[in-house]
């Protein structure tokens, strides 16, 4: 049985009525999305953050990308997106930010239309999509050639072998695995498209 094939164990959505549970000071502490931001994002750098939730890691790469670059922030709940704009908005973050709503079964996003991205994150939601084979597929289509994707999931929710079969899976979309990596408590991979 190949990982595709195996069965795999389709978590609930983070409900957006708990929102303010993923933004908080405590969580900056922990995860510091502003050195995840400085690691892997440039001025001008064209960004994707799937599964962007209510803009914790949004923020920082649309400072990060500067007033030349931009960030798709997809979710698939709306009520996420507005939550993220109502955030972002004062801070006058917005001009760098598209919003973008998934659809169930797709990120819903094509390089024709949407153009391309330098950087793809998929932080703490790979787990709760039905299809991951389909996502890595098109976050790949999404990334230009040598694109980095940052792919985490925490360890209390997302197996060691289930992590590790995602990291096949976004190998066999065409997509490299660089390393992998502790963030913070939670297994990360690093992959580049070929």
């Amino acid at each position: 049985m190949t990982p595709s094939e195996k069965p795999h164990k389709h978590h609930e959505v983070f409900s957006a009525e708990k929102a303010s549970h993923l933004d908080t000071k405590f969580r900056r502490i922990l995860y510091r999305p502003d050195r995840l931001a400085e690691r892997y994002v440039k001025p001008g750098d064209r960004v994707l953050d799937f599964g962007c939730g209510p803009g914790f890691f949004t923020r920082e790469f649309a400072k990060k990308v500067g007033d030349n670059g931009y960030v798709i922030a997809a979710d698939l709940q709306e009520e996420m997106l507005a939550i993220l704009r109502g955030k972002l908005g004062p801070e006058g973050l917005m001009p760098r930010v598209k919003t973008h709503r998934c659809q169930p079964d797709s990120l819903d996003l094509t390089p024709e239309r949407d153009g391309q991205v330098d950087v793809a994150f998929a932080i703490f939601v790979v787990h709760e999509v039905p299809d991951r084979e389909k996502l890595f597929r098109e976050i790949a289509a999404m990334l230009v050639p040598g694109g980095l994707f940052f792919y985490s999931e925490p360890p209390i929710i997302v197996s060691g072998s289930e992590f590790r079969e995602s990291c096949a899976l976004a190998e066999k979309a065409g997509l490299r695995l660089v390393e992998t990596r502790r963030f913070f408590v939670n297994r990360a991979a690093v992959l580049r498209k070929m």
